[in-house]
């Protein structure tokens, strides 16, 4: 059973509904139909909802391997954690500004550092059994 793995997942989702509904909202303020007609905010929002749609999954996989795997249960809250807040910091950072921000930045560091645990995690559970 992956129920610490469905937690982070149900949030993640909750994320990434969000921030679909925001790209629609966005379209319909600006009458554009696909893509995002030039328009910055809405630019800026497909490509944050887009970010969330291509790093989320791997996480989750990896979690859920991880879990699957035996892994303590405080590893699995941590990397979840860390997964949610760093994908809220980098949609509220890049929603701001195309620029660096503070957001974007840590958002992206924190997701990428998530990813590397979990990586090495999986790589130790595989060669220590």
């Amino acid at each position: 059973m992956i129920s610490i793995t469905s937690l982070y997942a149900s949030l993640c989702g909750i994320l990434i509904l969000a921030l679909a509904i925001r790209v629609v909202y966005l379209r319909r303020k600006n009458k554009v139909g696909i893509g995002n007609g030039g328009v910055d905010d809405l630019r800026r929002a497909v490509r944050v909802h887009a970010n969330a749609i291509e790093y989320i999954p791997i996480v989750l996989i990896l979690m859920a391997a991880l879990e699957l795997n035996g892994v303590n249960g405080w590893l699995m809250h941590v990397l979840g954690s860390l997964l949610v807040l760093s994908r809220l910091l980098h949609a509220q950072g890049l929603s701001g500004s195309p620029g660096v921000s503070f957001g974007r930045f840590w958002g992206t560091l924190v997701t990428w550092i998530v990813i590397i645990i979990s990586v090495v995690a999986n790589l130790v559970q595989f060669f220590a059994n």
